[in-house]
């Protein structure tokens, strides 16, 4: 199995401007009730008692967030609640009405440290990359299928 990319020509009016990157290709979403069939067949947990778990794991990780907690699964990573804002000229000109953008939620993945120091995301590792064959690639078609 490999994560599929497309190459796709930048058009933006920076130093990337009709240079080409590769963009991941996502087939499918994978939804709570889907992903509890996969773990009841690797377990002896029922269905309906996974995606039981799986649900109020969502409602309670939204109440630990909004308290400004953050909140780590082990084995996944840590979740927190950053927000957005513009500056303001001085303290006292700061309003929550006039310099709070919105709030955004960040993640941020578990990762093992390598004996030469560089962080390896737990979930990629070992991970293989593959150029999309469903559309159709402005380097023309050859196989291009390697470890990241």
């Amino acid at each position: 199995m490999a994560l599929n990319f497309k190459i796709y020509k930048s058009n933006a009016n920076n130093g990337t401007k009709d240079k080409f990157y590769a963009r991941a290709s996502h087939k499918d979403t994978v939804s709570i009730k889907q992903l509890a069939a996969v773990m009841q067949n690797n377990c002896t947990v029922k269905h309906s008692d996974i995606v039981a778990v799986l649900s109020e794991l969502s409602e309670v990780m939204k109440q630990e967030l909004q308290r400004g907690n953050r909140v780590r699964i082990d084995g996944l990573g840590t979740f927190k609640v950053n927000i957005r804002s513009k500056g303001a000229k001085t303290a006292k000109e700061f309003t929550v009405s006039e310099n709070i953008l919105g709030t955004r939620i960040n993640f941020h993945p578990e990762t093992n440290v390598t004996p030469d120091g560089s962080h390896i995301v737990n979930m990629l590792s070992g991970i293989r990359v593959k150029e999309d064959d469903t559309y159709e690639s402005p380097r023309g078609k050859d196989e291009n299928t390697e470890n990241v």
